[in-house]
């Protein structure tokens, strides 16, 4: 029986409450969050699960809790910025250690962490269950078979819908200095995938980018403004199609709006078009790789649809990967609901995922893969099995480890190292060095 501490009781939080708490060799031991409402919220999870209750504490005795409980393994998903708090300390009690994404949000922090890591020997492993996706698994597989020989570049375009896209501009992060923007939060995912698919890591970036969609300034520009800070108990807020309306869905009112009664302080449904954002919503950046290799990337925060294209292009031909996870998004007023917020969601409107590969002197021919249900495109599923073990009734016998190993704290590292220089370069106008930063 291994004892576990999950720090940081949110909404992402709950796939790790229940992936434990689902596991006979696994008992959730103890709950860390400023907000007791919060952590009754994932006591009363464990219950439902058949579970005891588990332990609370502040997160300022974090430390003390830890040798006081007897944990062995420790859970981060915490905002983003406080990750290395809990990573170290969880490190220096001699903790295995599993965060979330990112691993943090700069170069500071980063290097700590890396320092904690060598210090003590520690294991520390990063979420990132992209790579656990089958589709993803079938193109590294395709790219390290040599399918197109040797890869000289890439173009990787994601879009985020109005719906999923604009969350990230109702909470804390909209605020860099809490998340460091998408570059860091949110497109770590796709330069973590990059650095695995080519086998490199980043050695330059260049970005661009701005708040063009979201923002006051923006909104009053294109007349999608209404005239409120938070859309709970706001009727200016009722006919917002932008609009999160968190007492509709019981578990997101339970998380957020009885914990702000409680005094949390936490506002998790603020204007998208309204004050005090910092993080940019349209994303362009140019890697190059120490392996040669070069990449254009952009993100788009305001799409009317959700996915992602990547194209390959290597000494033996071409390899593109299509995914349409949201094919487009009605206007709603309540947009409460498991498929409205933010991780760990199948998309109600998938469109269809393609592998075409397109040989030098052949005739392109699309490439089959081991399809997988479930969240993050079955890569949750198959990331926790490999994070923490098969399920106690072999529900799961199927969700296989991804190809080659999972993130480390190196993985995290160089996924960060893209979205911290493209950060600087923002600010310069200048390519960075990612050599420079640790």
């Amino acid at each position: 029986m291994k004892r576990a501490a999950i720090i940081g009781t949110g909404h992402r939080a709950q796939m790790y409450t229940k992936a434990l708490a689902a596991r006979p060799h696994y008992d959730v031991a103890l709950l860390a969050d400023p907000s007791p409402t919060r952590i009754a919220h994932h006591n009363r999870l464990l219950g439902s699960l058949g579970r005891a209750e588990a332990a609370t504490c502040d997160p300022a005795d974090f430390a003390t809790a830890l040798r006081d409980h007897r944990i062995d393994e420790v859970i981060v998903t915490t905002v983003d910025a406080t990750h290395h708090t809990y990573i170290n300390t969880a490190l220096e009690a001699g903790c295995r250690v599993v965060t979330e994404k990112p691993m943090t949000t700069d170069a500071e922090k980063c290097r700590a962490i890396l320092e904690t890591v060598e210090r003590t020997g520690g294991e520390l492993s990063v979420g990132f269950n992209y790579r656990y996706n089958p589709a993803h698994e079938k193109v590294w597989q395709l790219l390290h078979d040599g399918a197109i020989g040797e890869i000289r570049s890439v173009h990787f375009e994601w879009l985020l819908d109005v719906r999923h896209g604009a969350d990230y501009f109702r909470r804390w992060h909209r605020e860099k200095q809490h998340s460091g923007g998408l570059l860091v939060h949110k497109s770590g995912h796709h330069f973590d995938l990059v650095n695995w698919w080519l086998g490199a890591a980043p050695s330059r970036v260049h970005a661009e980018g701005g708040l063009v969609f979201y923002g006051r300034d923006n909104g009053e520009r294109t007349g999608l403004r209404r005239d409120y800070v938070r859309a709970h108990g706001s009727t200016a807020a009722a006919e917002d199609p932008y609009a999160i309306h968190l007492a509709d869905d019981p578990h997101l009112k339970s998380l957020y709006v009885d914990a702000e009664a409680a005094g949390d302080g936490y506002v998790r449904d603020r204007n998208v078009f309204g004050d005090a954002i910092d993080v940019e919503d349209d994303l362009s950046v140019l890697v190059r790789y120490d392996s040669g290799a070069t990449m254009t990337y952009h993100l788009t925060a305001y799409s009317p649809w959700e996915g992602y294209r990547v194209m390959f292009n290597g000494t033996g031909g071409r390899l593109e990967l299509e995914v349409e996870e949201n094919t487009w998004q009605p206007p709603k007023v309540a947009v409460g609901g498991e498929a409205a917020s933010h991780g760990g969601v199948v998309m109600d409107r998938p469109g269809r995922t393609s592998i075409l590969l397109r040989p030098l002197w052949e005739a392109p021919r699309e490439i089959p893969y081991e399809w997988s249900a479930g969240s993050h495109g079955g890569g949750d599923l198959r990331m926790l099995k490999e994070l923490f073990g098969p399920l106690g009734d072999g529900s799961d016998e199927g969700a296989a480890p991804a190809a080659g190993k999972g993130a480390t704290a190196r993985d995290g590292a160089l996924a960060l190292a893209v979205g911290v220089a493209g950060n600087e370069s923002l600010v310069s106008g200048l390519p960075v060095e990612t050599g420079q930063l640790w």
